[in-house]
Order: C-alpha cells, then sequence, then structure tokens
C-alpha cells in the first residue's frame, strides 16, 4: 500500500520520437508550502475523548483538508486545515482549563481549611472553670 502523498497518476508511455531539440518548461511562479492538515494532533485530540466532540470535529477536518490536499485544491485544502487547527486548540482548552480550575479550587479550599481548623483550635482548647457553669 503507497501512503506517499500526494500521489500522482502513471503516465502512459508516449508513442512518439524522442526530437533532437528537447523542450523545457520552467515555473513561473514558486509553489507555496503545502497546507498542513494537522491529522496527528487531531487523532491525539479524538482518542483523549475531551467535551462537545471536539476532537472528532478536529479529525473530520483533517481528512477533508488531506483529501483536498491530494485532489490538488490547495485552497481548500487550506481552508479546513485552519478549522482543524481551530477545533484541536478549543479541543485542548477544554481538556486542559478545567482540571486546571479544579487545582486551584482544591488549593485554596486546603489552605482556607487549614486557617480555619487553625482558628477553631484555639477555640477548643479554651480551658473553663467550675464557676463558669454555676
Amino acid at each position: 500500500m503507497d501512503t506517499s502523498y500526494p500521489r500522482e497518476a502513471p503516465r502512459a508511455p508516449s508513442s512518439r520520437k524522442a526530437d533532437a531539440t528537447g523542450h523545457t518548461a520552467l515555473s513561473v511562479g514558486t509553489p507555496g508550502p503545502t497546507p498542513r492538515d494537522h491529522m496527528l494532533w487531531s487523532v491525539f485530540s479524538t482518542m483523549y475523548l475531551n467535551l462537545c466532540c471536539l476532537g472528532f470535529l478536529a479529525l473530520v477536518h483533517s481528512v477533508k483538508a488531506r483529501d483536498q490536499k491530494i485532489a490538488g485544491d490547495l485552497e481548500a485544502a487550506r481552508q479546513y486545515g485552519s478549522k482543524a487547527k481551530c477545533y484541536n486548540i478549543l479541543a485542548a482548552m477544554w481538556t486542559l482549563v478545567p482540571p486546571l480550575l479544579l487545582l486551584g479550587l482544591v488549593v485554596t479550599g486546603a489552605l482556607h481549611l487549614s486557617r480555619l481548623a487553625k482558628d477553631s483550635a484555639a477555640f477548643f482548647s479554651t480551658k473553663f472553670d467550675d464557676e463558669d457553669y454555676n
């Protein structure tokens, strides 16, 4: 199975005889960089099972970007790749921010409870005399 990209159609053998004069073709403009499809990042975002299935949406757009890149439509591939990147960033934020917030709440809660325990320890260590109850 050939997995190299982009795939090219095999050329049919030409039946013409080779001319003595060779033809030279020059490309006028340099082609821009090929658009990125962020496939690996999308696969990992999908496997992590984040909220709202953003990783799956990123994977769908990554596959569409790769298909368009193979078909030769680089502008559509660039647009799908951009959407895949945005969905991957959103998926990463959904994955990282809630645990960080939870960690912050646990730390501040522990600090508050330790201060509360220290203040209440002074209350419970007070010695009362028998005269206070009469």
